[in-house]
């Protein structure tokens, strides 16, 4: 430590404050020892040393320090901040003071009780002044990289600020770094959530100005790669509750659309997930509801020869038009019969085979009778059955079939009541069909794959789970790996759902009718994870994805012809903007993502670069004693390349559901397992392999 220069007598440090912290005077007089001190020293980190041992606090590298600052928390914050306001004119002592309280902010407990305090409004001032510019910035990535939502909201409001310092030095990238890592992440909490952020997050966020100001950055040529992922992070947050000011930056999306051609799979969901996001509010809901006289309409009209070509070389009557068509006259025909001999029984069986016939072949309907007085044809008219409306005959057919009794039924009245009958029939798939239909998209994701296992089904109710499978792992994949960082068994999680996604997805789009309602959408994921999973071995010009772009074409004309123009979806609407724009983008941001691929080839984890600033490294250095465990320690962000080798240890051995929650098999621990159920039905493939 520099001694007193000038002659000048040392001032009297205060008493360590492991006992006692002494409160510091504000006359100026008691710090001149400190202030020659200060002036005298070199570099942030030498004068973060003399503050501290003026102050005798101890080390606060190591978790044993900072538990000495949490027992005396009020005496430390009051002798800081006496020398901080009595030497608010001096940048370096209110630097080295800024130096210490981001050293504690490692400390999650302490960070809150600074913030509470002020902290950040005593952080941004320095922004301005550049002799603490690079601290201020450091520090704010810190406490942003470590704060809880409320920290990070707060910080967010100062995004203009920090905005406004990158536009005022265009040529400071490393400025431009660390605000861009802070934003990334305060932004980020304020505003990327479903529910629609308070107005003042959006206005700090700027988004009109922060786009142009990311992007240009992020075209630098010295641009390091924390400010690309950084910068790849903060503009995908705003397109949400932004996208029609996102919308307006070709640019931007531009960017995204290019960054599913990187050699990381971070890099590449990431894209994904903001192309997503870009449509999700200006999007439709899909197609509900049926209307059997367009179908009998478009039939009567024929359909163009290309199309005819196409159903029967799949085999008409397999396909979804004339199994509806035919599913609606045998509803009707049931119905009729019902209404004649009134026997719940045989209607309830005739029911069961229609449900798993076709998506609407129980079609709503009503009796309709002509009045004998009036000559008046009455609609809905009650004929003495124990429903009016036809879709209100499930549950009386239900206990009509249950009341018989008859050995094989049971599954049949369960099914027409929508209820589950797994635990007593697992091998049902229709019950599984049904769970997948649900709100929660983890259950349904795993009754899909559960049921495309049993050993009997109608091709309906497979392709259904089929479907299913493919929509429920896609939205899953994307959302874990976005949650996660690489190395993470959420992350891995995340990369199984998307390959099993993509599996199913092949599937479906080969085996399925032409006409299958649900064939756009699964050719939209197709084309959505073809893209995220291969990267840059999908040829530039999209020419692998031709024929799954053609039979898209084909979907879509029939679902046209059938009385639904495809409606504008989220998924949709993603796909159609990807493939729109991106031999263009791929051009445009070639050397970007270059530099991405670049930082990644080797596959391991790429950590944070070394800041010029030495205080950078002491506020780095926490170190743990022994034994001790710390869940706040600061966690450094990488971005490896990813390679889904690891995707079997995240798979069911049996139906293949992805999970991070399976179990190992006691025996060879090996197999996994979603449960016993799982375990059991695999066990005659399995005991082979497990007992040698």
């Amino acid at each position: 430590m520099p001694g007193p220069r000038g002659g000048k007598a040392k001032a009297k440090k205060p008493k360590p404050v492991v006992h006692s912290v002494a409160r510091v005077t504000s006359d100026l007089e008691e710090f001149s020892g400190l202030v020659d001190d200060i002036e005298g020293a070199e570099g942030w980190n030498t004068r973060v040393k003399v503050l501290c041992e003026f102050l005798q606090l101890p080390d606060l590298s190591r978790r044993s320090g900072l538990k000495k600052v949490h027992a005396n928390f009020n005496e430390v914050y009051h002798s800081l901040d006496d020398v901080y306001v009595a030497n608010i004119r001096n940048e370096k002592i209110t630097g080295a003071i800024i130096g210490i309280y981001t050293k504690m902010c490692a400390d999650a407990i302490l960070r809150d009780k600074l913030f509470q305090k002020g902290l950040v409004s005593k952080i941004t001032p320095l922004i301005k002044i550049p002799s603490t510019r690079y601290l201020a910035l450091r520090a704010l990535t810190t406490v942003t990289h470590h704060g809880g939502v409320d920290v990070r909201k707060e910080i967010s409001l100062e995004s203009p600020s920090l905005l406004k310092t990158m536009q005022e030095n265009p040529d400071d990238l490393r400025a431009a770094e660390m605000a861009i890592s802070t934003m990334a992440h305060a932004i980020g909490a304020a505003i990327n959530q479903e529910d629609p952020p308070a107005p003042r997050y959006l206005k700090a966020a700027n988004v009109n100005t922060l786009i142009p100001i990311v992007i240009d950055f992020m075209r630098k040529p010295g641009a390091s790669i924390q400010l690309l992922y950084h910068g790849l992070e903060l503009l995908t947050h705003p397109v949400i509750h932004c996208w029609s000011e996102c919308k307006a930056h070709a640019p931007l999306q531009n960017l995204l659309v290019a960054c599913l051609r990187s050699a990381d799979l971070t890099v590449r969901v990431s894209a994904l997930g903001g192309l997503l996001r870009l449509e999700a509010l200006s999007s439709e809901e899909d197609q509900r509801q049926f209307d059997p006289h367009k179908l009998m309409a478009a039939i009567e009209r024929r359909f163009p020869d290309h199309l005819t070509d196409i159903l029967m070389d799949y085999g008409a009557m397999r396909c979804d038009t004339f199994l509806t068509m035919a599913s609606t006259a045998d509803n009707q025909k049931a119905m009729m019969q019902c209404a004649q001999d009134k026997d719940l029984y045989s209607l309830g069986l005739k029911l069961a085979e229609l449900i798993t016939r076709n998506e609407f072949s129980i079609a709503e309907g009503g009796f309709q009778m002509q009045d004998p007085r009036t000559g008046q044809i009455e609609i809905n008219r009650d004929i003495g059955l124990p429903f009016i409306m036809w879709s209100d005959a499930l549950p009386h057919c239900a206990r009509a079939i249950r009341a018989k009794g008859r050995a094989g039924e049971e599954d049949l009245a369960d099914m027409i009541t929508c209820k589950r009958g797994i635990q007593r029939n697992p091998k049902f798939a229709y019950f599984y069909y049904v769970i997948t239909l649900g709100k929660d998209h983890c259950e349904g994701l795993r009754s899909a794959k559960k049921g495309l296992k049993c050993p009997k089904m109608t091709p309906f109710v497979r392709f259904g789970l089929l479907h299913r499978a493919v929509e429920l792992a896609g939205n899953l994949g994307v959302c874990r790996i976005q949650e996660s960082s690489p190395g993470d068994r959420k992350y891995d999680e995340g990369v199984a759902f998307l390959m099993s996604a993509m599996e199913d997805a092949k599937v479906y789009t080969m085996e399925a009718p032409p006409d299958a309602r649900h064939m756009k959408n699964v050719i939209y994921w197709y084309i959505c994870l073809t893209l995220a999973i291969k990267g840059p071995e999908t040829p530039a010009d999209l020419q692998e994805l031709q024929v799954a772009l053609k039979k898209l074409g084909h979907a879509e004309e029939f679902s046209i012809l059938l009385g639904t123009i495809p409606p504008k979806t989220q998924l949709r609407l993603t796909q159609q903007n990807i493939v729109k724009r991106y031999p263009t983008a791929v051009r445009e941001w070639k050397d970007l993502v270059a530099r991405f691929d670049e930082e990644t080839k080797d596959e391991h984890t790429i950590s944070l670069e070394k800041a010029e600033d030495d205080l950078a490294a002491w506020l780095d250095d926490l170190h743990l004693e022994q034994g001790e465990t710390d869940e706040t320690r600061p966690q450094r962000c990488s971005h490896p390349r990813v390679s889904p080798n690891t995707v079997a240890l995240y798979r069911c051995s049996w139906c293949g559901n992805p999970s991070a929650a399976l179990r190992k098999c006691s025996g060879c621990e090996k197999a996994r397992y979603c449960d016993g159920g799982c375990q059991k039905s695999h066990w005659s493939e399995h005991k082979v392999t497990c007992r040698a």
